[in-house]
């Protein structure tokens, strides 16, 4: 039975007419079945601009906790679900996404099917797929950590400048691997590999699969191909001293923190990883191929021609 201490987090970009629609759709079914609709705090005030209702819902982090928020529905794409992951890290809420983008890899349905995924939440019909998180430490010239932060996709090294050349030195498991001048490195999770890892020519990994990638932008070097690494395995990019310029890190695009010379950046499997709410249980293939679109036809696999009978 539902009970008004069941909060759901609905965040959507305030600042679409479409999404503000949804989310009117969405907190309305909410509360009409009992629970409690809770917005991030940065978001209630634009999207009470464009409805006055939503200045009355509780705000994450004032009026809720996020240990207190029960899942999280997104409406949005990528970008919008990535920010999502970021407002209940620290709680064991998951994610749903809502896809009110474009290729929205991340997320769990198209905006056609809302409504009944709303009434799925509602019912706790859906199941948690734990992904794969990194933590990111970053240490200046003296080994003092000078900034902590984690990603869900994937931490990038890259230029501050785009006349300028990163040289930088790749560690694995505290053994140097191979030095290179570079416009970036990229360190990816399962999750990310069809994100940034994917357009630098890193692998595609199936979210099954724990490991984690690295993967040199425009490197000058003859050893710079992609790596693929174990769950366990210590990463660390550092900036030698002679690199001309300073650099920049980014974590999920989202959070970045600058890199002077002799800077070093360790990766490592984060403790804690990120929830996703899945309402359709499917092949990662079949999702591979209606996010990219790939050509399949001519395929003549069982379930190509069930009629016929073919062997599995």
């Amino acid at each position: 039975m539902s009970t008004p201490h069941r909060n759901i987090l609905v965040v959507a970009h305030a600042l679409r007419d479409d999404t503000v629609r949804a989310a009117e759709r969405v907190v309305a079914a909410l509360h009409g079945a009992g629970a409690q609709a809770v917005v991030a705090l940065d978001d209630r005030s634009d999207l009470a601009a464009a409805h006055p209702a939503f200045a009355d819902l509780p705000a994450l982090g004032e009026e809720i906790a996020v240990a207190d928020i029960e899942l999280a529905i997104v409406l949005g794409g990528d970008g919008t679900i990535l920010r999502a992951a970021e407002l209940v890290r620290g709680g064991t809420a998951p994610v749903l996404g809502i896809n009110m983008g474009h290729v929205g890899f991340l997320a769990e349905i198209e905006r056609d099917d809302m409504d009944a995924a709303v009434r799925r939440v509602i019912d706790r019909d859906y199941t948690v797929e734990e992904r794969l998180a990194i933590s990111i430490r970053v240490k200046d010239a003296d080994g003092t950590v000078i900034y902590r932060t984690w990603a869900l996709n994937e931490a990038t090294v890259e230029k501050a400048s785009r006349e300028r050349m990163l040289e930088v030195v790749i560690e694995i498991d505290e053994r140097p691997l191979s030095s290179f001048g570079c416009d970036g490195v990229v360190v990816s999770t399962p999750t990310g590999s069809t994100a940034y890892n994917f357009s630098g020519g890193g692998p595609v990994i199936w979210p099954t699969v724990e490991a984690m990638t690295v993967v040199p932008l425009s490197a000058h070097a003859l050893f710079a191909r992609p790596l693929v690494v174990g769950p366990e395995a210590a990463i660390a990019i550092e900036l030698l001293q002679r690199t001309d310029g300073a650099g920049i890190l980014w974590c999920d695009g989202r959070r970045s923190h600058p890199l002077p010379p002799g800077a070093r950046v360790v990766v490592r499997r984060s403790d804690d990883p990120v929830r996703l709410a899945r309402l359709h249980p499917a092949a990662f293939t079949d999702r591979l191929v209606r996010k990219f679109r790939l050509p399949v036809a001519g395929w003549r696999g069982p379930d190509a021609h069930p009629a016929k009978g073919l062997p599995r």
